[in-house]
């Protein structure tokens, strides 16, 4: 049996492996990780409706706790579904595609989008945003009920990589903002924040040779 250290990593990363890895938060947790931190602090282990019985079991086992029934007022159990977006009614507004967690929706602005069955983990999170609800839960074409343990840590996979994505999206964000600031404060255009002068130059010179060129294929 793992130690029971709410601290201890091991501890959560044991824990967060026996999840799903659906990240659909009818546990009422940001997702799976934050779930699996909760539980290591003490919290039931019966709140997730996509593990259903065979996870509560195996949470009893690894932390020496009773077996209980799931609580249903999470959600019910059933077989795995994956979303289907219904094209002809797409309206491309991008809803969906921010809320998945696993990146698991193609599309772009005013453009039809689509779902990639292998990374939908079936979470349901894009089906409330849509405004003009073109979206179904519907049986994956694998024909798969259940979700296996490779799919699991492909997803989790999946939802690290899309945080990550959206961390360094934020902090380039915020940098920005910091150098527009800058710029205000000392006059300069920000797109000059923080350039050296030898860089600017080496810019302004190499516009002038493209106006050049442009002047003389007239």
């Amino acid at each position: 049996m793992v130690s029971r250290t709410a601290d201890d990593k091991s501890l959560i990363d044991a824990i967060d492996a026996l999840l799903p890895q659906t990240q659909c938060q009818r546990c009422e947790y940001d997702g799976c990780r934050p779930y699996a931190e909760a539980i290591a602090n003490g919290d039931a282990i019966n709140k997730c409706p996509p593990g259903g019985e065979e996870t509560i079991d195996a949470l009893a086992r690894l932390l020496d706790r009773p077996v209980v029934p799931l609580d249903r007022r999470h959600g019910e159990p059933g077989p795995r579904l994956v979303a289907y977006v219904r094209e002809a009614e797409c309206i491309g507004c991008t809803k969906c595609i921010q809320a998945c967690p696993t990146d698991a929706i193609l599309g772009a602005a005013k453009q039809m989008h689509t779902v990639m069955e292998t990374e939908c983990t079936g979470c349901e999170l894009c089906i409330a945003p849509c405004p003009v609800d073109c979206i179904d839960m519907v049986e994956p074409g694998d024909g798969q009920a259940t979700i296996t343990a490779p799919q699991s840590a492909y997803w989790r996979q999946r939802y690290e990589q899309r945080n990550e994505r959206l961390a360094r999206w934020k902090e380039d964000k915020q940098s920005r903002e910091r150098q527009r600031a800058a710029g205000r404060k000392t006059g300069a255009a920000p797109a000059t924040v923080g350039r050296s002068r030898e860089s600017l130059q080496a810019d302004i010179r190499a516009a002038v040779q493209r106006a050049k060129a442009r002047k003389a294929d007239r």
